[in-house]
């Protein structure tokens, strides 16, 4: 009787039929937040429409905005479109005029998409990411300005630079150096070749013409499948890690063009370097770092929410547009000082008839190089920049391993002061990382006409 009540009673066949129920019901609920974690705030934000009460009369913000983006996008295509023809038209040094060109013809690219997007604010995503691509094409171009400034080909600026002694990396890096080694050592260490500081800089500022399509790319392909979620912070999302390496990329880019400015800027002084890193410095910052903070500000969990004067896609989209089309004018005007057209202008150079028949100077040009169509058709071939890339990742992958073969390494000098004689400068020249030999007279004669007087290669 007590078996038969103890096995009609045992309740362990209910739990063992409500466990699966259990389990089922903590798995939905599970998915449930999952899926609710992974539901992208911008897809519903991508449709929405401007709707917005008027500010003054009939006057809306959305209206205000476009007629401001679209008078400063004005402003600044036509004063830099005025410029770009200006040097086309009086084409006396290609290795120069096409990478001023380049530069110059990313203003109007900016003011163009960036009014677009505040036109057509529903594919805004797809226009900007364009204009981003550009906006590396114009870094390497003006590193690569720079460069011929030095020197008119690779060739030549490498026996420069093999006689450089590289100045130490400025702050941060100069601040990180305490924890990795010091100046001289550890992986942030100061070069010491000025050939491998060239080639470190140069990598540096090409990487972004790969990082930055690269991820472009990447970019529209998650957009398309509803994989982009532009502004969202969830790492599941690709926008996250997009803008985060092209940050990580860009910051780079530009920290070691400050650092080629900085070593060089004595001996681009002529050319009046500062005011040029500074227009090209402040177009990528605004631009970049601007969109950047409005997108986490503008986000599910930012400060700033839409209102009825102002709606969701005028805060998002309109406001970093209107803003980049008014720098962009601003922008427009400070380059017709950074760059201009009449130190390439053969008629201002040609001497007066009375001392030479109106003949030009013998170490300058003495006819342009095409026409105007022509230059700007060779400027915007953007193949050299693309062998410029291939250079620098086959030095980060081959020519870094083998740097110390090149005949700036092979030369150390040594500076002392001698207490008993007062001899100032450097004391001798011993071999780098190689044994003597019967030739080491030699090399310390090619090696002294490369050196300086104080430091180390």
């Amino acid at each position: 009787m007590l078996s038969t009540i103890s096995s009609t009673t045992n309740p362990r066949p209910y739990a063992l039929k409500s466990a699966p129920i259990v389990r089922d019901a903590t798995y939905t609920i599970a998915s449930f937040s999952l899926q609710r974690r992974m539901t992208c705030d911008s897809e519903a934000l991508e449709h929405e429409k401007v709707a917005e009460k008027p500010i003054w009369k009939n006057l809306t913000f959305h209206h205000l905005g476009l007629i401001l983006s679209a008078t400063f996008g004005a402003i600044a295509v036509a004063v830099a479109f005025m410029l770009i023809w200006r040097h086309a038209a009086h084409y006396s040094k290609p290795y120069e005029q096409k990478h001023i060109i380049r530069i110059l013809v990313m203003i109007p690219i900016y003011a163009v998409v960036s009014f677009l997007s505040y036109l057509y604010y529903h594919h805004a995503i797809y226009f900007e990411l364009a204009r981003d691509c550009y906006e590396a094409f114009a870094i390497s171009s003006f590193f690569t300005l720079l460069c011929h400034y030095i020197a008119p080909n690779l060739h030549e600026q490498k026996e420069y630079f093999r006689n450089v002694v590289p100045k130490n990396w400025v702050w941060p890096v100069n601040w990180m150096q305490k924890c990795s080694g010091g100046e001289t050592k550890g992986w942030l260490r100061k070069p010491l070749s000025g050939l491998t500081w060239f080639n470190v800089i140069w990598i540096s500022v090409f990487q972004y013409c790969f990082i930055r399509p690269f991820f472009t790319v990447v970019a529209v392909l998650a957009q398309t499948q509803g994989h982009y979620c532009q502004g969202s912070k969830n790492p599941g999302y690709a926008y996250i890690w997009v803008a985060g390496f092209e940050a990580v990329s860009v910051t780079i880019a530009m920290y070691c063009l400050i650092q080629f400015y900085i070593q060089l800027k004595d001996d681009l002084a002529h050319h009046r370097p500062f005011l040029k890193v500074l227009c090209i410095k402040l177009v990528i910052f605004f631009c970049f770092w601007q969109s950047w903070i409005i997108s986490l500000l503008t986000g599910s969990d930012g400060p700033l929410k839409a209102t009825e004067m102002i709606s969701g896609p005028d805060l998002r989209i309109g406001i970093p547009s209107m803003m980049t089309c008014v720098e962009m004018a601003i922008f427009a005007v400070l380059h017709l000082w950074a760059f201009p057209w009449k130190p390439y202008d053969l008629d201002r150079h040609r001497m007066p008839a009375s001392q030479g028949a109106g003949s030009t100077p013998s170490n300058s040009p003495q006819a342009y190089t095409c026409g105007p169509a022509r230059a700007l058709l060779g400027a915007l071939n953007p193949w050299d920049i693309i062998k410029a890339c291939g250079r620098g990742f086959r030095w980060l992958f081959y020519g870094a391993r083998h740097r110390k073969q090149d005949p700036s390494y092979r030369v150390k000098l040594s500076s002392m002061s001698s207490e008993g004689t007062g001899y100032q400068g450097p004391a001798f020249a011993i071999p780098y990382d190689e044994p003597e030999t019967v030739g080491r007279e030699q090399d310390l004669r090619h090696g002294a006409g490369r050196a300086t007087q104080h430091g180390r290669y």
